[in-house]
């Protein structure tokens, strides 16, 4: 039974996209239980398989905070048909990364996260064509107003790619709007790498974007792209794989928010 919750969740405590790969080149395993259900218990709200506990890679009980959390896992197990498909459980493989890995060291992870602040996304911008320059003015500079007005945290904008130092006043405003505990942070960390963007995971973090605002913002060069010149379908295929990661982890945050 090991071995299939290995497959399911991975091992790297902080990169369910890294899960994802792996899992993508495991055989898939059949269904060996009938039904999926919740518990509460003293681990919180966890998940079952014919009533006994699903544990972690890790051998901890795949539990959640909140119910709805984990009907929402239960919910992924219950729709896997004849063989289980680990990449068809976005949720499950995130918390099993919280569990097992972020749980070990919050700080850590937050601390990863939170370097994006010093080479963000939205702090670069293109010199060109005026109506890319546009495009991304209209979905970046209103969470970049929110940072300065709310936060206290006033970002330097660069054009290019060249690196700006950003004011650690800024950094340190910013930081200090972060979420601290494990299943949120977790969740954040998630949002960050697939987006390339902290301050987009705290603008969905603090409900100034949506999840579908933040999905937008975060792929405003990629679109622009593929509306000149084509979208490419393996580029397609991994930006679906993310979707799903991006939106279990949005999931996660709202529940915190």
């Amino acid at each position: 039974m090991r071995e299939l919750f290995d497959e399911v969740a991975g091992k790297s405590p902080l990169d369910p996209r890294e899960a994802s790969r792996k899992s993508s080149r495991t055989p898939l395993r059949k269904r060996f239980y009938t039904s999926a259900g919740v518990a509460e218990g003293p681990d919180g709200f966890a998940v079952t398989l014919d009533g006994k506990p699903v544990r972690t890679p890790g051998r901890n009980p795949l539990a959640a905070p909140t119910r709805d959390l984990a009907e929402a896992m239960a919910a992924e197990w219950e729709a896997q048909k004849e063989n289980i498909d680990p990449m068809a459980m976005p949720l499950t493989r995130l918390a099993n990364s919280v569990i097992d890995g972020v749980a070990k060291d919050v700080q850590a992870v937050a601390d990863d996260a939170a370097k994006y602040f010093e080479t963000d996304l939205l702090f670069y911008r293109a010199g060109f064509p005026e109506a890319l320059i546009a495009r991304q003015a209209e979905h970046w500079d209103p969470v970049l107003r929110w940072a300065a007005e709310s936060l206290g945290a006033h970002f330097i904008l660069t054009e290019g790619v060249i690196h700006v130092r950003q004011p650690e006043t800024a950094v340190a405003a910013a930081r200090g709007a972060l979420p601290t505990d494990a299943w949120p942070v977790g969740a954040f960390h998630v949002v960050t790498t697939i987006t390339g963007s902290a301050m987009l995971a705290l603008a969905l973090k603090h409900g100034v974007l949506d999840g579908a605002q933040v999905w937008a913002a975060a792929h405003v060069d990629e679109d622009w792209n593929s509306e000149k010149w084509g979208a490419d379908d393996e580029v397609e295929a991994r930006r679906a794989t993310r979707l799903r990661d991006f939106e279990a982890a949005a999931r996660v945050l709202k529940a915190f928010s």
